[in-house]
């Protein structure tokens, strides 16, 4: 059962998109350093197509992606959620997941999803922004996995740049 203890809209999880960030709740990795423990907890609303469809209703409008945040003790809920999306908006609001385990769970198809971050936090390689982080973003295309882990860092510049 997924749990999300709070929402918020925001610029720069993923690139170049307005995201609906959802924070969910009851996160098992543990990772020492951790930027939100308080999300290691079994807390929140129950997030579930309803509460989902809730949220889109306020926010469909303004965004452009929903980003579950967490969801790694229920990969599958997570996933079912992104379909639910897709189908809920004819594909117009992308889905994205942060999970912090290594690799995409068993069972888990990338095709669900139209970015994905892997990987845990490891305090001494920092997060997406550092060049030595172990964590890797990627945008789905064509069913394959582009790792555009890059645009986090500071020197990244725009694909349009000139």
């Amino acid at each position: 059962m997924l749990q999300f203890a709070s929402y918020s809209i925001v610029f720069q999880e993923v690139p170049g998109e307005v995201t609906l960030a959802i924070n969910l709740s009851g996160c098992p990795n543990r990772c020492k350093g951790c930027h939100s423990p308080h999300l290691q907890e079994n807390t929140g609303r129950l997030l579930d197509s309803s509460a989902l469809a809730e949220l889109l209703e306020k926010y469909g409008s303004a965004i452009t992606c929903v980003c579950f945040m967490g969801g790694d003790a229920a990969p599958d809920e997570v996933e079912q959620l992104a379909k639910f999306l897709r189908q809920k908006t004819g594909g117009r609001i992308k889905a994205a997941w942060y999970s912090g385990k290594p690799e995409l769970p068993a069972g888990c198809s990338a095709e669900s999803f139209s970015y994905i971050k892997l990987g845990s936090y490891i305090e001494r390689l920092g997060g997406l922004d550092s060049a030595a982080t172990n964590q890797r973003f990627y945008r789905i295309d064509n069913r394959q996995m582009a790792d555009i882990t890059k645009c986090f860092h500071k020197k990244c510049l725009p694909t349009n740049a000139t």
